[in-house]
């Protein structure tokens, strides 16, 4: 089986054990940091949800992806969003966005494939604002494979999401 048959069967039957549950309505207060059990990306939708661990929408967010958003991100400069499992694994106050929540990619199937084909899968990939000195959203993809939300919430996310969290990110 290749593996991108596997990744695909993979993300399969996480998204049908995410998706199963009736999502319950957002709520902008009522729920921590320690409600929020994993994130999910629904890239056709521009959605980014915090999900609860008994699988319901705590909460749904607007997002803008990077400026080819269609597939997975195989290599630096392809203007992708990645699509798989990850985890936030880093914060950054000081970034060139305002705020920004690190996504685990590349992950080493990731590296691998990338390297098979002589090519780097390139790296950084946040959660992120807006460029700083700017308050207004742009209203389009445009990073280059970042999933940026507007400041305002970005700094709630920055609130709820701990460093560990999950990453779900589907097509």
């Amino acid at each position: 089986m290749s593996i991108t048959t596997r990744r695909h069967l993979l993300l399969g039957a996480a998204a049908a054990m995410v998706v199963s549950a009736a999502p319950a309505a957002a709520q902008s207060q009522g729920f921590t940091r320690r409600d929020v059990a994993h994130i999910q990306v629904r890239k056709s939708e521009r959605f980014l949800e915090l999900i609860s661990r008994d699988r319901k929408i705590l909460k749904r967010y607007r997002v803008q992806l990077g400026k080819s958003p269609i597939g997975h991100k195989r290599f630096q400069g392809d203007g992708r969003t990645p699509e798989g499992v990850y985890r936030i694994d880093r914060r950054n106050a000081q970034s060139a966005f305002h705020l920004s929540l690190g996504i685990s990619y590349p992950s080493s199937r990731d590296r691998a494939y990338a390297a098979s084909k002589g090519r780097s899968p390139g790296g950084d990939i946040f959660i992120h604002g807006q460029p700083n000195g700017r308050e207004a959203t742009i209203g389009h993809d445009w990073t280059r494979g970042c999933i940026a939300v507007s400041n305002e919430n970005i700094r709630e996310l920055w609130s709820l999401i701990p460093v560990g969290c999950p990453i779900m990110i589907y097509a």
